[in-house]
């Protein structure tokens, strides 16, 4: 590992340690980005378990976890429901002037919160927050505005990935996986 590298992970360690809040995106974080729909017009989504577990051991963890997502679903309300997640912004595609709206209404400060994106409506958050984040799969643009990508593809572990990151940067992941042996 080169100086500069040891630099950077100090850096992004300090940013998890101070993380309060994560934020999610939906459509190609949470899910892998495609949306299918039935004969009868329903829409479907895929949840990745892994992810939704990680989301509870943050949250187990005193972090709280929330979504900012440009679409509406039901589905999406019914899925944030059973993971215990109350801080939910749909249908808004400007998703900082959604992040400001938030502020005004929970106590955190920027640099403990972290947001997870993909696409385009993300990078102006990604770029504010304390911890911005891509997912493996995001678009160029938006890796570049980041300050960490995942392995993990959205839909596939990214959440999960990122949860995992934090709780290690605030020393709690190995106690959290110690409540499982």
């Amino acid at each position: 590992m080169t100086t500069a590298e040891t630099i950077s992970n100090q850096k992004l360690v300090s940013r998890a340690k101070a993380i309060r809040l994560l934020l999610l995106d939906v459509d190609g974080v949470l899910t892998d980005g495609r949306l299918y729909y039935g004969n009868n017009g329903e829409e479907l989504k895929a949840f990745n378990i892994q992810d939704g577990l990680g989301i509870k051991l943050l949250q187990r963890n005193g972090v709280k976890v929330g979504i900012i997502t440009g679409r509406s679903s039901e589905l999406l309300a019914r899925r944030a429901a059973e993971l215990g997640i109350d801080l939910v912004v749909q249908g808004r595609e400007d998703k900082l002037v959604a992040l400001q709206e938030v502020l005004e209404t929970h106590d955190y400060r920027m640099e403990e919160i972290a947001f997870l994106g993909d696409d385009l409506p993300d990078v102006a958050v990604i770029r504010r927050v304390g911890l911005g984040v891509a997912v493996a799969n995001a678009r160029r643009f938006v890796v570049e505005n980041a300050v960490w990508q995942t392995n993990a593809s959205g839909g596939h572990g990214a959440v999960r990935e990122l949860v995992e990151m934090i709780l290690q940067a605030q020393n709690k992941l190995n106690s959290t996986q110690a409540d499982y042996l």
